[in-house]
């Protein structure tokens, strides 16, 4: 098993159908979902899933399904079009992540990308932030 990061081939698809809407107040609502070292995310990933997903060890700080993520409106930077996500806290975290997966929950939790952390990631009664 093993997570890689990429954009999902899925969401390219998607993209030229006109699926998903980044637009920061009346857009689509992305969702960020951490998981374990034993789970394939990458390309060919399609959508969230549960399997292998985290959990929380301790406290109540990662729920199934991840967390909303807050976007602003995309914009272009130079040739790059960017659409930047605020930062994501699990605050008193105790769990241990290795990748993640942004997914839009608003159109049949299709997949975005997968994140690689490169190792495991561990909080312990922590705050565990994602950028």
């Amino acid at each position: 098993m093993a997570i890689t990061s990429a954009i999902c081939t899925s969401f390219k698809v998607e993209l030229l159908k006109g699926v998903h809407n980044f637009t920061a107040t009346t857009g689509d609502t992305f969702k960020i979902a951490l998981y374990d070292s034993d789970a394939t995310l990458g390309a060919g990933t399609t959508a969230f899933s549960t399997s292998e997903e985290i959990t929380n060890t301790s406290g109540t700080a990662y729920t199934s399904g991840g967390a909303t993520l807050t976007s602003v409106t995309p914009v272009a930077s130079s040739t790059t079009a960017i659409c930047d996500f605020s930062d994501v806290s699990f605050s008193s975290a105790s769990f241990t992540a290795n990748g993640a997966l942004i997914y839009n929950s608003s159109d049949s939790n299709a997949a975005v990308c997968a994140i690689a952390f490169g190792s495991d990631k561990t909080a312990t009664n922590g705050t565990f932030t994602i950028q």
